[in-house]
């Protein structure tokens, strides 16, 4: 029974976290799905949802309209949800000198409210999404609609681009972040990628629907509702957002609300449910898969506990030194070369508990779970 165990539970590790990514090597190796990017200037609807972002306005502004795409073809909107501090005068201010500019101002609903009224003003024929913090490369927007030459494209992502904050990268999220990235790419290659980055994305406006009240993913539901009906979502990694590497304990609240997200995007949407499809076997390996982590570790424990073998024994000491491991990598340098090792194990059980805890929070009141970090994961 103990040796039972930990095979089923080694078994899910394996899968979720090298089996697919591999199977998506292996795939893009023998069918990749052929792009079309040619530069036609589109007219483009930039929403930015903030709320109390007055820190950033002036500076997102500032990227915004340094955009690298014809002014006339662009309108922005500010989003302001229910901000207390100085957002809408700083947004007022910059309207003066810049027509293009436009403040919707709602009572505070969350994120997905914001949006909901950006979409009804909305005229451009693409929707470009970027969030409050992120400075943004002056060419992200051209890039952006550039994907947008093949018809079969209905939304395309930029790349989020991890900065250190005092020249020593960390090493623990900036790791997962390039894996994150590497298995993206994979997809997008492939045309199976159902996600986005919420700091920069964009789509064509006629597939955006409205989004429910306290949704937790926009940059999830939109693109997972454009491929669910036929269209692809691919990763344009020229077009590039930037921000601070985050702190574990940032990255851990991020994390939770994300993994809840994905909860909350399963109850979204039937298909997904069964039967079985394309979208249902890469959203249940990459998504759902990472929620089912966790229990494989507590499978692979209590298993060791049951086995009935001396080789128990080592197993229970690999698996008690890597929890060590994880404990003391807080107080081990970043320079250090342990730090290697237990940088991605401290990074890999804060993810699992995210993914323990995003349960419950997935079936709490919304603007619990989007109680923002005070650190640079702050991705809003």
């Amino acid at each position: 029974m103990g040796l039972l165990l930990i095979a089923m539970g080694a078994g899910v590790l394996f899968y979720v976290l090298a089996g697919y990514p591999l199977l998506l090597a292996l795939w893009a190796r023998l069918r990749s799905a052929p792009r079309v990017r040619c530069f036609e200037p589109r007219t483009v609807s930039v929403l930015v949802a903030v709320h109390n972002g007055a820190r950033w306005m002036a500076a997102k502004l500032d990227t915004l309209q340094a955009l690298d795409y014809p002014p006339e073809r662009v309108e922005i909107w500010i989003l302001n949800d229910g901000s207390t501090d100085e957002t809408a005068a700083i947004v007022q201010a910059r309207q003066a000198e810049d027509p293009r500019i436009r403040l919707v101002t709602v009572p505070k609903g969350g994120k997905a409210a914001a949006l909901n009224a950006g979409l009804a003003a909305a005229t451009g024929e693409i929707l470009f999404f970027t969030d409050v913090r992120q400075p943004l490369e002056p060419n992200a927007l051209r890039e952006l609609v550039a994907a947008f030459a093949d018809p079969r494209v209905g939304v395309v992502s930029g790349e989020l681009v991890l900065l250190d904050d005092g020249g020593v990268p960390l090493q623990s999220v900036g790791l997962y972040w390039r894996y994150e990235k590497i298995i993206r790419r994979l997809q997008s290659d492939l045309g199976c990628m159902l996600g986005a980055t919420g700091s920069i994305y964009a789509m064509r406006r006629t597939l955006a629907r409205p989004m429910p009240a306290g949704l937790l993913l926009d940059d999830v539901f939109q693109p997972l509702g454009a491929a669910l009906d036929g269209h692809r979502v691919v990763l344009e990694t020229r077009a590039k957002a930037y921000d601070q590497t985050a702190q574990l304990r940032d990255e851990f609240r991020r994390k939770v609300r994300t993994q809840a997200g994905v909860i909350q995007l399963w109850r979204l949407f039937p298909r997904l449910w069964w039967p079985p499809s394309a979208a249902w076997f890469h959203f249940s390996s990459h998504k759902l898969g990472r929620l089912a982590l966790p229990w494989a570790l507590v499978l692979v424990a209590v298993g060791t506990a049951l086995w009935d073998s001396p080789a128990r024994w080592v197993l229970a000491a690999v698996q008690l030194a890597g929890y060590g491991l994880a404990a003391v990598d807080p107080w081990i340098g970043e320079r250090h070369l342990l730090k290697r090792l237990s940088a991605p194990l401290a990074t890999f059980l804060v993810l699992m508990a995210a993914a323990v805890a995003a349960i419950p929070a997935a079936f709490q009141p919304p603007e619990k779970v989007w109680a923002a970090p005070q650190g640079a994961s702050a991705r809003r």
